[in-house]
């Protein structure tokens, strides 16, 4: 967790004043997200269930798929989502990437690819519709994860914040946040940082209200999303 911290601020210290800086929003945002949280768990069990049968279904695989990401103050967790992809996902990419130079420069520019060859068929259904982000609810209850917040980010990424990564650290990554609302994959990550930091510095509960209510269209809508 230190060497995180010490990447996002260079005046990183031990004391536990820095590392034990209350979270942007408080109490106020930490409840919220735990009624948020409750009350999406039970109005979407049935949801749940129908697409865990569906998961294990295409391929037989594991239902859930938990990526280890970077949150608050440089603690590491696990993301999870239900699984949208090959099980053998990492050689998959690994070959692909080797054969296809433009597909590579996509990656690594974004971390993301259009089409990409891991995804199964199911899969690419959940993530158009977002779907596969639900079981981030279970995150949300432990304390990892936030309603509305940055997007986890994985190390490498992080160091691609640069100066902005501070802020990024000071508050819980989101299941919904600005990046998710406005265009999501068809904004550059320049954008997207940009978008975390304004939402770190400009943070009230009724801009939380107004991303969540966004989020229906665009998730309806199916802007960005691959």
């Amino acid at each position: 967790m230190k060497n995180v911290a010490r990447l996002a601020n260079p005046t990183y210290s031990d004391q536990p004043a820095t590392r034990d800086h209350p979270p942007i929003g408080g109490a106020l945002k930490r409840g919220f997200d735990i009624i948020g949280a409750v009350a999406g768990l039970m109005l979407l069990s049935p949801l749940f269930l129908m697409i865990a049968v569906l998961v294990k279904c295409s391929d037989g695989g594991s239902i859930f798929y938990g990526h280890r990401r970077v949150g608050r103050r440089g603690e590491f967790f696990h993301c999870l989502k239900f699984r949208t992809m090959v099980p053998n996902g990492d050689q998959v990419l690994s070959a692909y990437l080797s054969r296809n130079p433009e597909a590579r420069a996509e990656w690594k520019a974004s971390r993301k690819l259009q089409n990409d060859p891991r995804v199964t068929k199911v899969g690419a259904v959940l993530r158009k519709l977002s779907l596969d982000e639900l079981p981030q609810i279970l995150n949300i209850l432990r304390g990892e994860m936030s309603i509305v917040g940055p997007r986890p980010v994985v190390m490498d990424e992080l160091e691609m914040y640069g100066g902005s990564a501070d802020y990024y650290l000071k508050s819980r990554p989101g299941l919904t946040g600005l990046w998710q609302v406005s265009g999501r994959n068809d904004v550059s990550y320049e954008t997207r940082v940009a978008f975390d930091r304004h939402y770190v510095e400009n943070w009230s509960l009724a801009a939380d209200v107004r991303i969540i209510l966004k989020t229906i269209p665009a998730v309806c809508l199916s802007r960005g999303s691959y």
